[in-house]
């Protein structure tokens, strides 16, 4: 038995990975209803099922339809419904209105779906599939699904915070929180810092050159505010302290009534 090249190593481990983030996606979107993942509750949020399609549409577009021999579309109007804002690509439906698109319905979505990872998994087995530009472009991928489970979650957050039943995302019991660390200060005292990728491993465009930037002093914490900590705020009269708030939100709080997060 012959041992396996380097490109049919990166292949293996990206075929893994690939599996791994495309069922996390999946996990994620399981706790939620076919009518939870069909709601669109303000134009900055976008349905679930819009989002296990974009990134479907993403492999899809850029990978296989280029790449693939022989491979064909499995819808031609999802180009168009689930474009985002690529225009090199063809129009594109309004993002305020994915809410509206009732089909495919959800269950055309998870076939979608599958088709299209069955198709890649072929893909990446093959020679083509080995080539480095284009494994460069299926980590790209990845990552913007990773980039999408954040914004699905997200998104589901607000579609369930307008339900007057106030339903759960996830209805298991909190399971009992660890003791909370003193919270401490990592002080910087400021002055010229490098920022930006290096150059190793995977980065997105914005995230290079990397550059000399000016810091102020300041301090930042060493770990993440608690929801305790929101709360003591809040019965603290954190929303009526003009003190604490810039004039954006402030003004924004007064607009909607807001006196507490959520």
């Amino acid at each position: 038995m012959r041992a396996p090249s380097d490109t049919e190593e990166v292949s293996t481990d990206l075929s893994a990975l690939y599996a791994h983030v495309r069922s996390t996606t999946e996990a994620l979107a399981e706790p939620l209803s076919i009518e939870d993942q069909a709601v669109q509750s303000m134009p900055d949020v976008s349905p679930t099922k819009w989002h296990r399609a974009h990134i479907t549409w993403f492999f899809e577009t850029f990978l296989l339809l280029p790449f693939a021999r022989g491979y064909q579309r499995v819808e031609e109007y999802y180009a168009y419904v689930f474009n985002s804002y690529y225009e090199a690509v063809g129009e594109r439906h309004r993002r305020p209105d994915r809410g509206l698109i009732t089909r495919p319905t959800n269950d055309q979505v998870t076939e979608y779906r599958a088709r299209v990872d069955e198709a890649m998994l072929s893909f990446m087995a093959s020679d083509v599939g080995q080539a480095p530009e284009v494994v460069e472009l299926i980590a790209l991928g990845l990552h913007h699904e990773q980039q999408h489970q954040e914004l699905l979650l997200m998104d589901a957050k607000h579609v369930l915070s307008r339900n007057p039943s106030a339903p759960a995302y996830d209805p298991r019991p909190v399971p009992d929180a660890a003791p909370i660390p003193s919270l401490d200060w990592c002080v910087h005292p400021g002055g010229l810092v490098e920022v930006g990728h290096t150059g190793h491993g995977f980065a997105f465009d914005n995230e290079g050159p990397r550059h000399e930037a000016l810091i102020q002093p300041h301090r930042l914490a060493d770990r993440l505010v608690t929801n305790g900590e929101w709360l003591e705020f809040t019965a603290a009269g954190g929303y009526d302290d003009v003190s604490l708030w810039l004039s954006a939100g402030r003004h924004t709080n007064r607009a909607n009534g807001w006196d507490a997060p959520m």
